[in-house]
Parts: C-alpha cells; sequence; structure tokens
C-alpha cells in the first residue's frame, strides 16, 4: 500500500462552497423582510470593503449545503445615480472589490407594483445571471382587486417566478428550492434594448436621446407583458391606505399631524418611562447600599460607589426614555409613515435646498447620527447629499437625551400646560424642533454658498399602511438598548473611573487635627485643576468650573456630561448616592454668596449648547469617511466640527445674558 495515497485518502474533502445569493429589487418592495424570512435568525450586518453601505448578510442549509444571502440595496434601476446603487450593481456583475460573484439573483418584485417594478426585473434578466423573481404580497392583489396569471408571467419573462407573502413566510420554501436549481436552468434570453451596451458597461452611456429612446422602449413592451399576465377582478376603489393619505398628506393637516406625534412622543419619554427610571434608581442605591455593606470604607469602596454606580449608573437611569425614542422611531418606520412624513416635508424643504429624501436621515438623526450620516447615501445628488451630512448632527440624538431629561426634571416644573401637556414635554420638544429648525437653516445657507446647486424634485414609493411586527420592533429597540448598554459598560464605565482618579487624588493634606472635607478634596484634584483652568471659558456662559469638566469630558460622547457630574457629586458627597443627581443639582449653593449655583436659566443655556454643539468623535469620524476621507475629509469635518461649537457657544451666551438683562437671573 502506498502510503501516501493512503494518507490521501484520510484527509476528508474540503467543505462544498455555499451556494451565494443576492437579493435586488426595488426600494420597499419588501426585500429585507424577505430575507429575514430566508435566513431566520442567522444574520450579520456590515459594510462593503471601503464603504459604509449597510449589507446584511445570513446563511441558512438546503438539502446538503449551505446557502448565504445577501441583502444588497434598494435601486430603481441599473443605472447608478448613488453609491448604493453603484453597490448593487457591481455586487451583481460580479465587480465588487472583497465580495465573492454570487451564484444565482433573487429579483424580488412587489405584486402591486408590477409595472413599475419590472422596469429593473428585467435590466438584470438581460445580464444573462441565474435569476429567480420572487413575486412579493401576492396576499394584498385581491383586496386591491387584481389577479396575476403567475403562468403567463413565467413565459413572458423566461425565469422562474415564486409568489410570496415574506411577513408570513409562504412560498418561502418553494423560493428555496427554486433558487437551488437556478443555476441549472437555461437563463432567461430577454434583449428589449437592441444594438446597446449592456447595463453599467463603461461604453457611450452618456447619450441621454438613447438613454430615453431605451426606457420608452422597455415601458412599451412592460404594458403589453401586464396586459397579457394582469387582469382586474373589479374596479378599483380607493384603499384603505388612499383614504388615510387624504388627511396624512394634506398640505395643512400633515404638517399638524407630523408636529403632533411628535409631542406625543417627547410626552411619553416622560410620562411614561418616569416609573421605569425611578426603579432603575432605586436599584443603583440599593447596589450602593450593598456595596458599603460589603466592603468597608476606603478607596476601594469610594471606587465601586463613586466611580463605577455613581458615573454609570447615572446614566442607565435614561435607558427607558431612549427605548420610548427608539420603539416610536420603529413604528413610524414600520407603519409605512415616514415615507409620507418625506413627501409632507419636501415641500418645506426645497426652498432651502434640500431634496425631500434628506428628511428620513434628518428623521434618523433623532437617534443617531452616525447611520444616518450613512443613510445620505441614497441621495442621489452630491452637493444635496454632503449638505445634509453637514447638518445631520443638528438634529439631537439619543445621547443629547440624558442631559436634557437630567436638565429638564431638575430645573422645570412638572406643570401642565393647557390641561394636556406638561411643561416638561413642551421643553423637551423646544429643544428638538431648534435642533431641526438650526439644521434646516443651516443646510440652506450651505445650498447658497460652498454648495450651491439646483434641487431635484422628490421621487418616492409610498408604501401602504401596515401594522408593525412585534417581534422586529421589539428586536430593533434591543438592538439600540443594547449599543446603550455596551456603551455605558464600556465607554462611559472608563470614563468614570478615569475621572473618579482625577477627582480623589492626589489627596489634600493638612496638619494634624484638620478635617479635609470632600469640597476641598475635589477642588484640589486633579480634575478640579484642569476644571478651574477651563472655567475662564465656561464663566461667560454662567457656568463653573464642575459644569465647565463636565462638558470638556462628553467631547468623547455627549451622555458622559452626566456620568461626569454623577461622578463629581458622588465624591463632593462621600459616596452618599441616596438622592437622584436631579435633587444634587438643586441643592448646590455656591460657596461664596450661599444661594442656588444652577438655575433655570443655567438649564436652558446649557441646553442650547448641546443642541449645537457636535460632541461626539464617532460622528467626527463617519462625516471624515462619508465626505470622501483623507484631507477632503478632513476639511469637511473640521468645518463641520468648528461651525457647531461657534453655534453652541453663542447661543449659550447669548441665553445666559438675554436673560440676566431681562431679570431671569444668572445662575452660578
Amino acid at each position: 500500500m502506498n502510503p501516501v495515497s493512503g494518507l490521501a485518502r484520510a484527509i476528508p474533502d474540503p467543505a462544498p462552497r455555499p451556494l451565494r445569493v443576492g437579493l435586488v429589487g426595488n426600494p420597499n418592495c419588501g426585500k429585507s423582510t424577505l430575507f429575514n424570512a430566508l435566513t431566520g435568525r442567522r444574520q450579520r450586518v456590515a459594510n462593503f470593503p471601503g464603504v459604509t453601505v449597510d449589507r446584511a448578510e445570513g446563511e441558512y442549509r438546503y438539502e446538503d449545503g449551505m446557502v448565504a444571502v445577501i441583502d444588497l440595496p434598494g435601486i430603481y434601476s441599473l443605472s447608478p445615480e448613488s453609491p448604493d446603487e453603484a453597490i448593487a450593481l457591481d455586487v451583481v456583475q460580479g465587480r465588487a472589490a472583497g465580495v465573492p460573484p454570487l451564484d444565482v439573483v433573487v429579483i424580488v418584485v412587489n405584486a402591486e407594483n408590477l409595472d413599475r417594478n419590472l422596469y429593473l426585473a428585467t435590466e438584470l434578466l438581460e445580464l444573462g445571471r441565474p435569476a429567480v423573481i420572487a413575486l412579493n404580497r401576492v396576499d394584498r392583489l385581491a383586496r386591491a382587486g387584481l389577479q396575476i396569471d403567475v403562468v403567463e408571467l413565467i413565459h413572458e419573462l423566461g425565469v422562474v417566478v415564486v409568489p410570496v407573502v415574506a411577513t408570513r413566510g409562504e412560498g418561502v420554501d418553494r423560493l428555496r428550492h427554486a433558487i437551488a436549481r437556478a443555476a441549472s436552468l437555461p437563463r432567461a434570453a430577454l434583449s428589449l434594448v437592441s444594438d446597446a451596451a449592456p447595463a453599467g458597461d463603461a461604453g457611450d452611456a452618456g447619450d441621454a436621446g438613447d438613454d430615453t429612446h431605451d426606457a420608452d422602449r422597455r415601458y412599451r413592451w412592460i404594458s403589453g407583458v401586464i396586459d397579457r399576465t394582469v387582469s382586474r377582478t373589479r374596479p378599483r376603489t380607493p384603499s384603505l391606505s388612499d383614504r388615510v393619505d387624504t388627511v396624512v398628506l394634506h398640505r395643512v393637516w400633515g404638517p399638524v399631524i407630523f408636529l403632533g406625534l411628535m409631542l406625543l412622543v417627547f410626552q411619553a419619554m416622560f410620562s411614561w418611562a418616569r416609573p421605569l427610571a425611578d426603579g432603575i434608581q432605586a436599584l443603583v442605591t440599593l447596589a450602593g447600599q450593598g456595596v458599603r455593606f460589603a466592603v468597608p470604607p476606603g478607596a476601594l469602596r469610594s471606587l465601586l460607589v463613586d466611580g463605577a454606580l455613581g458615573g454609570v449608573g447615572s446614566v442607565l437611569v435614561f435607558l427607558p426614555q431612549i427605548a420610548i425614542l427608539f420603539l416610536f422611531i420603529g413604528l413610524l418606520e414600520d407603519s409605512g409613515y415616514m415615507a409620507r412624513a418625506a413627501f409632507v416635508m419636501d415641500r418645506y424643504m426645497r426652498p432651502l435646498g434640500l431634496h425631500g429624501k434628506s428628511f428620513i436621515p434628518l428623521i434618523s438623526g433623532y437617534a443617531c447620527a452616525v447611520p444616518a450620516i450613512m443613510a445620505t447615501r441614497t441621495i442621489q445628488h452630491p452637493k444635496e447629499r454632503m449638505a445634509t451630512i453637514m447638518v445631520v448632527p443638528l438634529m439631537s440624538c439619543s445621547a443629547r437625551l440624558p442631559v436634557y431629561t437630567l436638565l429638564v426634571a431638575a430645573f422645570v416644573p412638572a406643570v401642565a400646560v393647557a390641561g394636556v401637556f406638561s411643561l416638561q414635554g413642551l421643553t423637551m420638544l423646544g429643544m428638538y424642533l431648534l435642533g431641526t429648525v438650526a439644521a434646516l437653516v443651516a443646510a440652506a445657507v450651505f445650498r447658497r454658498t460652498l454648495l450651491r446647486s439646483a434641487t431635484r424634485a422628490l421621487i418616492i414609493e409610498l408604501p401602504p399602511y401596515s401594522l408593525p411586527s412585534v417581534r422586529v420592533l421589539a428586536n430593533s429597540v434591543w438592538q439600540r438598548v443594547r449599543l446603550f448598554l455596551r456603551r455605558a459598560g464600556t465607554v462611559i464605565f472608563a470614563i468614570s473611573i478615569l475621572l473618579w482618579g482625577m477627582a480623589s487624588y492626589p489627596r489634600v493634606t493638612v496638619a494634624p487635627g484638620q478635617i479635609v472635607t470632600q469640597e476641598q478634596q475635589l477642588s484640589q484634584s486633579a480634575l478640579g485643576r484642569v476644571g478651574h483652568a477651563i472655567e475662564p471659558l465656561v464663566r461667560p456662559l454662567g457656568y463653573d468650573w464642575k459644569i465647565g469638566v463636565s462638558m470638556v469630558a462628553s467631547f468623547a460622547a455627549r451622555e458622559v456630561f452626566v456620568s461626569t457630574m454623577g461622578t463629581i457629586y458622588g465624591v463632593s458627597n462621600d459616596g452618599n448616592n441616596q438622592h437622584a443627581l436631579t435633587q444634587r443639582l438643586r441643592e448646590e449653593r455656591d460657596p461664596v454668596t450661599g444661594r442656588a449655583a444652577y438655575s433655570p436659566l443655567m438649564a436652558i443655556g446649557l441646553m442650547a449648547f448641546y443642541v449645537f454643539a457636535l460632541m461626539c468623535t464617532s460622528t467626527v469620524t463617519m462625516t471624515h469617511r462619508e465626505t470622501g476621507g483623507g484631507w477632503t475629509g478632513t476639511r469637511w469635518a473640521t468645518l463641520q466640527f468648528v461651525y457647531m461649537l461657534a453655534l453652541a457657544y453663542g447661543a449659550a451666551f447669548l441665553v445666559f445674558h438675554g436673560g440676566r438683562a431681562l431679570g431671569l437671573g444668572g445662575g452660578a
């Protein structure tokens, strides 16, 4: 026996390469829902190499092999006008760096809008790739009075068509079977545009006249297919979505409804979240008492109680507000309302030089500026996209929410307004409106100066209204909450420990018999010395050195302001954390005058500062990447940071000195 051949037989064959499948379709066709139905929980989210364009990847087992699925960005045609459209085309054609070629293309088509969706489908079929068409949302056809002859549609297109209902998983098994067989079936032989280069080739694609002629020819062919495959079972009557849209899209009532929904969100963040926040505060206090019982007095106990619990715990109490904010954003998106809001706001944004599609990234900025900046990739015009990137951070993100909530709870009385709304909720709404108005005004300035160009009309598909999935909503909120908890357990925890060390050392030495107060220790510590060095810069705004050092610390992340104040007041109170930070701020006294150190005027000015200031390293990094990187990205990111900081300082200065001139008090 040949030992070499025996060894070769002993080595198992390598695992077969998974079948690679790409989901392609128009925006709002149900592509992502189908992706979830195919892959279940075996999903991951990443970016394409070198660009910040999201891709969701997952896999499932079929028969004896694995199938890898990639959910591509939604596109309308193979003539890319935005980064996500270019990426989708490159992946389909096997030209995307770092992404293996696709074996099968699944073209997701919305059955309710078959004529519009077939434009992209026919372009993809002309590429000659193995393909399957997933005819999604067929359950809505009867309600719309439509019927599709699937067999005739297969004959017309020359490709397998599988009816599916992605939201309920219907037809998904048949789709998996079709995907597994697609590579062995004959390719579709469509050639609707004769004597033309394939879509995406670098030929003479710049003749607009030829492009228009080809599009007309394609639409004429599609119209014939629709005539032969789609029949109407009854006259079309206005659907529920149509009837609701007569009010939601109204020129007057549309903006009023949107404003009312926003007010409801901020009202809920106080009324619904308060019991949960009180519960978290009680747990933090209980944990502190447990540590004091288990650990003897000294540096270790102070580190655990004042540093860890005082810093991280002071931020965790705002977790319910953040969860409620993400819950409402998810409801607006999944119900189909967010696209309507973009349509309603388009008429107000166009005079400012912004496209209606800019509204979605701006609203996303209420959650976080980082994904909101990434969402601008759907804006085709480069200057419109750049202007949106430059103003997105002015939208009050969830990281500002702990700062607003702390100051509003401490200095704005919980009184009713008009017998319905609370003054605290209205104040919170005012901060969000201030940031939104500032973003629109800043965009108008950019579009009339550095980024001047014509504004294109908005073309957007309005999906039908639907009830959001409880499971999808819960998962979305949990992902955001988990990110916040991870941040609290890493960035905020590390900064809290650092600040505790700076506040505790060097230790103040005094003569025997003298007692060092915590205020003396804090003032002469490393943190106190840094704060006193900063104080001349923030004193014109009415702030003392404690707020000044908290502001500087929050340049890493805005919510660090709260944890820094929690650490400072945890140390100065010798670990007695039984009172909430809001109570400590109300009780703080100026050591010289004995009057209240902080006032409502100071709180309003500080909130105004945080409305405008760009204190988030992640946002600065994302702006740098999305504006071109290198020196170009550095210039835009620097401009963004500087102009927002100037706005923040100026706004806080005007609030403080304007309020004093009106006799409203001056704070510290």
